[in-house]
């Protein structure tokens, strides 16, 4: 954002083009098989689309206020991720069957290690300890527990359906209670405890800088629905080069679900890291634990209600593999939280789990 002459908030140029670009590149290669051109292309406009849509998101953010904002970037970014996922399943077809599975598990582990642990590191090393509030955190990371057994590994215990799979009536079940379990803690967040989830007081220039008016507000809002469009449809523009290129390398198909998630999750990524230098590690908390939740919580619904007319399997419950790494994210989340203080040695445990998921991604 840039200050007018009269003090008034304006929007970047590049904010503006970006989107139109992105849109430009959906146009072009919508329906094509993409040649080296048009591969870079889809390319520039996916990381344009993704990088206006964070500036907007947080242009949006700062006239509402925390911690509407760090929701609204959570539920945008999901969005992103839940359109992808179920494009890509319909026309995937039998290979697409663990593609939900895999790229929620992969959120997960990119926000509740990754994201968490940039974020304690960055700030740790400039900051030397960070404070964020336990009773908010601890909250939010037992809901996130919470989700992420009821949808991925319950399905890997029941008998109704053969395979880690749901029946029809658990993953109704599964969707509804994602959908209550996420929205009693945004009630809890914006309304009934929303103090608990606010940053701690520190003067910054971002804090001190207007507030953006109205109508700059409203049409941030549709560039951002602009970016979203442009990357969901950009995203699978390239699916298919993406798969190739995963084949080509020798790699498994479920890395397929963690580059997907690692391209919607970048928007947090950034916030998180940039809001932990400023000495705001609770926003960073709320961007990375939102977005787990808001991944598991709006995914599920949103595929349950889609595979009542995909004939393809749905593929949920998680391998021994994941299970371990799951078991060690939860534990390793929890002493985190309940200290309600970070050092370096908690950053960097947290990107050493995050390491150890890349790395068996790849070579399993």
């Amino acid at each position: 954002m840039s200050t007018g002459d009269a003090g008034t908030v304006t929007l970047p140029k590049w904010s503006i083009v970006l989107p139109a670009v992105g849109l430009v590149a959906l146009v072009v290669s919508w329906g094509r098989d993409l040649n080296a051109v048009l591969l870079v292309l889809v390319c520039v406009g996916l990381g344009g689309g993704v990088v206006a849509a964070v500036h907007h998101a947080e242009v949006v953010a700062h006239r509402v206020g925390e911690p509407f904002g760090t929701l609204i970037l959570a539920v945008a970014v999901t969005v992103i991720e839940v359109a992808l996922i179920v494009t890509l399943m319909s026309s995937g077809g039998d290979k697409a069957a663990t593609l939900a599975r895999d790229t929620v598990f992969a959120a997960v582990m990119i926000t509740c290690n990754g994201i968490v642990g940039l974020a304690l590191l960055a700030g740790s090393l400039r900051h030397r300890v960070q404070r964020f509030r336990s009773y908010a955190s601890g909250g939010a990371f037992a809901v996130t527990l919470a989700l992420v057994t009821l949808s991925l590994v319950l399905p890997g215990f029941t008998t109704s359906s053969a395979g880690p799979t749901f029946s029809g009536s658990q993953l109704a079940f599964a969707g509804v209670m994602s959908l209550v379990l996420y929205g009693v803690f945004v009630f809890v967040q914006t309304v009934r405890h929303r103090d608990y989830f606010l940053p701690k007081e520190t003067a910054t220039r971002d804090d001190h800088a207007a507030a953006p008016s109205g109508r700059t507000t409203l049409t941030s809002l549709g560039l951002l629905l602009l970016c979203l469009v442009a990357v969901v449809g950009l995203a699978k523009a390239a699916s298919p080069a993406l798969e190739s290129a995963v084949e080509a390398v020798g790699a498994p198909l479920s890395l397929v679900g963690v580059l997907i998630a690692l391209l919607v999750l970048m928007p947090e990524t950034v916030a998180a890291v940039r809001a932990a230098l400023r000495d705001r590690l609770q926003v960073s908390m709320n961007l990375a634990l939102g977005s787990a939740m808001a991944s598991i919580g709006l995914t599920i619904p949103a595929i349950a209600i889609a595979s009542i007319w995909m004939s393809g399997p749905l593929v949920l419950g998680l391998g021994g593999k994941e299970l371990v790494l799951l078991a060690l994210t939860a534990a390793v989340g929890t002493l985190t939280v309940v200290s309600g203080r970070a050092t370096v040695l908690q950053g960097a445990v947290h990107l050493v789990v995050f390491s150890a998921f890349l790395f068996l991604t790849v070579t399993p």
